[in-house]
């Protein structure tokens, strides 16, 4: 991850984007559990590795960056001056002469020391130009010195009849210093004594030009006729390295302080699982390799110097395959063994390849990928210099022209293959044929990688097609012939296809090959597939977060630079649910009708549909494809005719970058200020990149960007960090990183993808005190980042179109596509997909769909909640395999209803009602005291009421209709068993004896003659009293028996 400058943002989007999330109880409840490689590991060692080693690669140090140290800029106000220096590149790479722009201030008499240095494959810090001058009466000043530098003529042109053996250089460091005259600093002082007076000194890194894309120098000579035509036929061409060929390269830090490099005797294989050992010990290297799987002994080296190596596995961190300086090798890596503070034979290290499957199919795949290469090479080769063309074949005429352009292809049958070899590719022949390939580029490599897009093409082609699932298996040798001209979309889509079972026999082994060539590719989706799957430890990936970061982070530093290029197959990533039918309806072309209603507004002088308008072409959302030009002219029409603070701003930072229209500074000047006196942050943010950028003016720079940063701006937060980081802050004398680290962490909380990153690596490093070593964390913000990259959205936005126009086929494919690689929104919307079509899944997918999508999403940060209710029903039902699982069922509804989803709090209550147990982790996790809820009654209470209180319906709602429900129960429980049940049972009772008793009194009276009645004086006379009931024991009617068997 290269650190860029400080930054301004472009054209704003419709939505700000929200924050990384933490890792915080829901990962903790949710996640698999922790593993990974332990922390710590660097130094003295003797390491046992396995590689696949590919191709022979340089080391490259990217793009251009800027560091400074011991830098203190005058303060506008300040009476203190101190001594600085900064200087910028005209030109960020290696020319023959670069123009410098170098501005310094000497408190005292000083000399100004300007150094190029380089370094190559075996030697560093070599001098390749100095200047330096004398300042001693413009003190106390500011001061600009343009210096043109020179490099020598084989670092930057190519080899030519003058130039034969021009070099590769690894690095080119420009560096800049200031001495005082009396304090050691003299122009007849050495360079080395020199710098260690330095008061204030700068260095930057330019890029570097590789030997085969640098020009070629004209040398004002003409050569002899014969000279020059024998040299132009060779000078276009490219040598191919030699399949044997790749030394090992190492470089060390000497106990003086000085830097080596060496390289082996002899060179690594290609194309091989090799073990390499190495084992460092003193001032001894040596170096063993070992073949194929019975570890055949290769090679061996020992190499000794007269000092000792320097040692420091306490500082800094281990990387094994490259690092944000260098760049690594193609190829493969197996398992890593370090040992530490002690060294052992080869013969004593256990180290084997565990995946030997893998490895025998990676082998067959490049020795497959091979023939295929040499077979598009020669045809292409073959059709360009005509051998293959039909004039080839036909005699010349002058219709040839007209046919090769209106006629059908046909080629010659003369090409030098055996039938074999047309067996075994048949696609390949067969497109090579119907392919037109006049305008493919005559460089080998570039020839191939085109023909490999062209494949693809065709392939994707027929998969859009109404029935486009079920042309899947016609279509992989199509795409496995695309994959290996190194077109590594290709190797995605197989990839997927393999892993899912889409359309072909499941093969997790055949993905996860496909998959690893696509990372090896660098192809965006591959490389996200590869983050998440380890980060997961799903689909028998191992869970390593270490590993995950690496393929996340690659993605996610180049995220940033595929939104400012504008270009290519990417869209805006949106959140996009199918299940949102509000956002469904939104969604427009340039066609459609919420679009012409925009452009009907915006033509009118609404300020808001001008910028809404703006928005959707400049970054391609809603449904809009990207059209930056058309954009431009909204934001100029807006920012022009209205006083709106939003459109003049965002047509201000087009006019600084020059995207799409002619730079204009003076006018984005203007037009910012304009927009930052109407209290925009951005705007106020935008003048302090442009005092950084152009003035230099670091003062100034801070001052609006802490103004910013106090509005809530979070690029003004992150170019904060870069002056601290850069130790230009007015004030603070020295580089900061602490501070720089707050900084990030606070403007990646506002959604600075910068920030995030840098965040991100230092939660992987663990560096910086103030964020300890957490990989999760690490990968959690890379994801964050690469999750927003615009290929991922452009796959994502042609499965909504599909959608949207009912062709099923290809929504289902886009989904997978888009689902695989971890992004959680699209793995819901494949789910839903396959609810709404269960026959398409069944008959295309030999995973299941809604389980296998619904669980992953369930896993991500920020899962929706009716992912988290459709999760519990399945646990609670069970479904296909899946046998049913309560608990499981109850974590699932307790995540929803934490989430605010009352349906979660009603489930909950329905398994309480059915008998169900709710544990005290998840009480606790939904924040009920089980103390003081301790029955079943009291916790069904809460529930409902809650689900009450989280329920959006205005009228009476289930949550509310169970919670009166419920207590309509317990008050007729309470009177069932309340005493005045038992008063009136013996009231009545003793009403209805008596009522007995005068009955038969009565009817016996009326036998005999009647005589008048009179009260009996007899005291002993039986009187009617009621029979009572013995009560019944309290303890058992405090709770009331529930059997209401609701299901949820």
């Amino acid at each position: 991850m290269q650190r860029r400058g400080a930054g301004l943002g472009w054209p704003r989007r419709q939505q700000q984007q929200p924050p990384p999330p933490a890792v915080g109880p829901r990962a903790a409840a949710m996640a698999p559990p922790s593993g990974g490689v332990p922390p710590g590991l660097g130094g003295r060692a003797a390491c046992a590795l396995l590689l696949f080693c590919y191709l022979n690669v340089a080391p490259s140090l990217g793009r251009q960056t800027s560091l400074t140290t011991s830098v203190t800029p005058k303060a506008e106000q300040s009476t203190a001056y101190k001594d600085f220096i900064y200087f910028t590149v005209v030109e960020g790479n290696v020319r023959n002469v670069s123009e410098v722009s170098v501005e310094y201030l000497c408190s005292q008499p000083c000399v100004v020391n300007l150094e190029a240095v380089v370094s190559s494959e075996f030697r560093s810090s070599i001098p390749v130009y100095k200047k330096r001058w004398k300042n001693e009466k413009h003190l106390h000043t500011s001061r600009t010195q343009i210096v043109h530098v020179r490099f020598p003529s084989i670092m930057v042109y190519r080899d030519d009849y003058f130039i034969r053996h021009s070099i590769s250089v690894s690095a080119v460091i420009l560096r800049a210093w200031i001495t005082h005259r009396y304090s050691g600093g003299d122009l007849n002082v050495k360079w080395e004594d020199n710098l260690l007076h330095a008061v204030a000194k700068n260095y930057t890194l330019l890029k570097t030009v590789p030997p085969f894309e640098r020009p070629f120098k004209d040398h004002q000579v003409c050569l002899e006729w014969n000279m020059d035509y024998i040299w132009n036929l060779r000078a276009n061409k490219i040598p191919q390295c030699p399949l044997e060929s790749g030394h090992l390269h190492i470089q060390m830090h000497l106990v003086k302080g000085e830097d080596l490099a060496v390289k082996t005797k002899f060179t690594m294989p290609l194309k091989e699982w090799f073990r390499l050992d190495l084992s460092f010990n003193g001032g001894q290297i040596v170096v063993a390799t070992s073949l194929g799987q019975d570890l055949k002994s290769y090679h061996n080296q020992t190499i000794s110097f007269r000092e000792d190596f320097y040692y420091n596995d306490t500082a800094g961190y281990f990387i094994i395959g490259g690092s944000r300086y260098v760049t690594g090798i193609e190829g493969f890596f197996g398992p890593l063994k370090y040992y530490r503070l002690h060294t052992l034979h080869p013969a004593q290290i256990l180290n084997p390849l565990l995946e030997k499957q893998l490895a025998d199919r990676i082998k067959l795949y490049y020795e497959r990928c091979a023939e295929v290469q040499e077979i598009v090479s020669v045809y292409t080769s073959t059709v360009q210099q005509g051998g293959g063309r039909p004039e080839a074949c036909d005699l010349r005429n002058s219709y040839l022209d007209l046919k090769l352009r209106y006629g059908r292809p046909s080629t010659c049958r003369a090409f030098p293959w055996k039938q074999e070899l047309k067996d075994r590719h048949p696609s390949l022949f067969q497109t090579l044929v119907e392919m037109g390939l006049l305008t493919v580029p005559r460089n080998q490599n570039e020839s191939v990688l085109e023909v490999g897009g062209r494949i693809f093409e065709k392939a994707v082609k027929r998969l859009s097609s109404v029935d486009g699932l079920h042309q899947i298996s016609s279509v992989v040798p199509f795409l496995m012939d695309s994959s290996c001209c190194g077109y590594h979309k290709a190797s995605y889509y197989l990839a997927v296809f393999y892993e899912t079972g889409l359309s072909v026999p499941q093969d997790q082994l055949q993905g996860m090959l496909y998959s690893l060539v696509g990372g090896q590719g660098s192809e965006r989706l591959s490389s996200m597939n590869l983050g998440y799957k380890h980060y997961q430890g799903v689909d028998n990936y191992p869970l390593d977060w270490e590993l995950s970061y690496a393929y996340y982070s690659n993605i996610a530093t180049k995220t940033p630079l595929d939104q400012h290029t504008l270009q290519g197959d990417q869209a805006y990533v949106e959140t996009i649910r199918l299940k949102d039918e509000e956002t469904l309806k939104v969604q427009t072309k340039e066609d459609g009708d919420v679009f012409m209603w925009l452009k009907h507004e915006a033509t009118r002088g609404n300020a808001a549909a001008q910028q809404r308008l703006a928005q959707m072409l400049f970054w391609g959302q809603q449904g809009v494809a990207k059209n930056p030009e058309a954009a431009i002219e909204w934001y100029a029409k807006g920012a022009l005719e209205t006083e709106d603070p939003a459109l003049i701003y965002d047509y201000a930072i087009v006019l600084f970058k020059g995207q799409g229209v002619k730079k204009n500074r003076r006018l984005a000047l203007e037009l910012m200020k304009k927009a930052a006196s109407k209290g925009l942050h951005q705007a106020v943010n935008g003048l302090g990149w442009y005092y950084h950028k152009f003035k230099k003016n670091y003062a100034k720079a801070a001052k609006y960007w802490l103004k910013a940063e106090e509005m809530g701006n979070p690029d003004a937060s992150y170019n904060l960090g870069v002056l601290h980081l850069d130790g230009i802050f007015p004030g603070i004398p020295e580089r900061n990183q602490t501070l720089a680290g707050e900084y990030f962490h606070k403007a990646a909380q506002g959604g600075h993808i910068e920030g995030t990153l840098w965040c991100s690596l230092y939660y992987i490093t663990g560096n910086l005190e103030t964020f300890p070593r957490d990989p999760e964390k690490a990968v959690v913000w890379a994801k964050h980042v690469a999750e927003k990259n615009g290929y991922l959205g452009h796959v994502i936005r042609k499965g909504l179109n599909a959608y949207l126009e009912g062709s099923w086929h290809e929504a289902l494919l886009y989904y997978v596509l888009a689902a695989e690689t971890g992004i959680e929104v699209s793995q819901t919307n494949l789910a839903h997909i396959c609810e709404e079509r269960p026959d398409l899944a069944k008959r295309y997918l030999s995973v299941n769909c809604v389980w296998r999508y619904y669980n992953f999403s369930v896993f991500q940060i920020g899962a929706p909640s009716f992912a988290y209710l459709k999760m519990g029903d399945l646990y609670y039902y069970g479904h296909q395999n899946q046998s049913q699982d309560l608990e499981l069922s109850v974590q699932m509804y307790a995540q929803a209803a934490l989430d605010g989803d009352s349906q979660g709090f009603f489930n909950l209550a329905l398994l309480i009602e059915e008998g169900a147990i709710i544990p005290h982790h998840i009480l606790d996790f939904l924040e009920i005291d089980p103390t003081i809820h301790s029955n079943n009654i009291s916790i069904l209470q809460e529930l409902y009421e809650r689900c009450w209180s989280q329920s959006s319906e205005e009228s009476f709602s289930p949550c509310s209709l169970a919670w009166l429900y419920l207590h309509l129960r317990l008050i007729w429980g309470a009177v069932l068993h309340s005493a005045l049940i038992y008063f009136l049972g013996t009231f009545l009772l003793s009403v209805l004896i008596a009522w007995t008793v005068q009955y038969f009194q009565s009817v016996s009276a009326s036998g005999s003659r009647p005589t008048p009645a009179r009260a009996s004086s007899d005291p002993t006379a039986p009187s009617t009293s009621p029979a009572v009931t013995p009560a019944a024991d309290a303890s058992a009617q405090d709770q009331p028996t529930v059997t209401n068997n609701t299901e949820p």
